[in-house]
């Protein structure tokens, strides 16, 4: 007998059962899963784009190659997502070009956490860069909520999606190490420091906001089908923790 002929799918998936294939997959289940890598290959579309666009800004040759690094390697994470969205139904070839993904809001706008027009990317990829500066400091506060979020992703009830959330872990780790090297550096140039400071005011509320709210019932029902297994408030003090840490070694703050 199968895991669904002797218990409830959502009691397998809760007590850490795996789906391995599209075609035991319930209704529901789809559904969330498909939302879920919508908004991680919308988000790295939407952060590759952006970030191309500063490349030209960098201060010099190693520079230039971290910023043009991370485009490469953020557009690939995305296509490998994708690759498990086709399973599923989805037109890579036609998803990938159906948002203008540079396209950003104006910079004093306030979103919060809602989503624009049936993008799924998170809000904080609505906003512009202002700078090399600005896009150093973003790149590490949300790569240090990016990497948290990934290992909770890591452990998706989806067997093929968590293989790829694991394949992509240590490469978006890199992604933040670079940042905090080239934030390093900027924290060491009594000229950049204060624009440095201006832009983790401005970022920190904004990369917040992507951890969802506290108490979140849209939480539970991710728990009960194994897509999620950690509280968005432990994820957000996690994050909150390890920023202050950054922010004070630095003398940032």
């Amino acid at each position: 007998m199968t895991h669904t002929e002797t218990m409830p799918i959502e009691d397998y998936l809760a007590q850490g059962g795996v789906l391995t294939s599209p075609d035991n997959v319930p209704a529901r289940y789809r559904g969330e899963l498909l939302r879920l890598m919508a908004s991680f290959v919308d988000s790295e579309l939407a952060g590759s784009a952006g970030f191309a666009d500063i490349i030209n800004d960098a201060p010099g040759i190693q520079e230039r190659i971290s910023a043009a690094r991370i485009v490469l390697e953020k557009t690939d994470h995305a296509g490998q997502i994708l690759k498990v969205m086709e399973s599923f139904g989805a037109d890579g070839g036609r998803y990938a070009v159906h948002h203008p993904w540079a396209e950003r809001l104006a910079r004093d706008a306030d979103i919060g956490a809602a989503r624009q027009k049936g993008d799924m990317r998170l809000s904080v990829f609505h906003y512009p860069l202002g700078g090399w500066v600005d896009a150093v400091v973003m790149n590490v506060l949300m790569g240090k909520a990016g990497v948290i979020q990934l290992r909770e992703l890591s452990h998706v009830s989806y067997q093929p999606l968590a293989e790829v959330f694991r394949r992509i872990l240590p490469r978006e780790a890199r992604h933040l190490e670079l940042g905090i090297a080239g934030l390093e550096r900027i924290a060491a140039n009594p000229a950049e420091r204060d624009t440095a400071m201006a832009s983790i005011t401005y970022w920190r509320p904004r990369v917040a906001a992507s951890f969802g709210l506290s108490g979140s019932v849209r939480f539970g029902t991710l728990a009960r089908f194994g897509l999620r297994h950690t509280p968005n408030e432990t994820l957000f003090a996690e994050w909150q923790a390890d920023v202050e840490a950054q922010l004070s070694a630095l003398k940032l703050i």
